[in-house]
């Protein structure tokens, strides 16, 4: 009878001590944008601020190849959905990556509404993977939250890159 009455305090016990090691989050925002984004780790860090010349911004997950995000602004014609604009963006930019191979698109409910369009290539001999959010702000603006990295790294921090689109609002 005793292990039975000890068993929940260690269930308890361990269930704190998870709890309490969530890892800690930062909220980003500069004067310069109009938007803010929570990281949800130390691991990410800022290396391109917005400034008057440059309206966007560059984040990195330990290393590049880790993790890449570059984060911005597309004023679109009034009607256009993030859809459009990924197809767009897919024909005029992205399908001439070394080994491109476009992937499937799928939507996306964060605090603003868009979508998710995938796509692999090959960056330095080496397997690449890039995940883009496109999230509708208002029917002429859309922020495009451009994610790559190494396949299997980028792959394993995917709760991370959703995590920080579905924190993404306009200030």
């Amino acid at each position: 009878m005793r292990r039975l009455k000890i068993f929940p305090a260690c269930a308890l016990v361990f269930a704190l001590a998870t709890g309490i090691t969530v890892p800690a989050q930062e909220l980003y925002t500069n004067k310069q944008i109009e938007y803010a984004l929570e990281l949800p780790s130390p691991t990410w860090r800022v290396v391109e601020r917005p400034d008057s010349a440059h309206q966007h911004s560059e984040f990195v997950y330990g290393d590049r190849s880790d993790g890449l995000l570059r984060i911005r602004k597309e004023v679109v014609d009034a009607g256009v959905t993030p859809s459009e604009l990924a197809r767009r963006d897919h024909d005029l930019k992205l399908r001439f990556k070394p080994g491109y191979i476009e992937g499937k698109e799928e939507n996306f409910p964060g605090r603003l509404k868009g979508i998710i369009s995938a796509y692999e290539y090959t960056g330095g001999g080496k397997p690449m993977v890039a995940r883009i959010y496109y999230l509708q702000a208002d029917n002429r603006t859309i922020y495009v939250l451009h994610f790559e990295g190494a396949r299997d790294k980028l792959l394993r921090i995917r709760n991370q890159t959703d995590a920080m689109a579905r924190s993404f609002h306009l200030k």
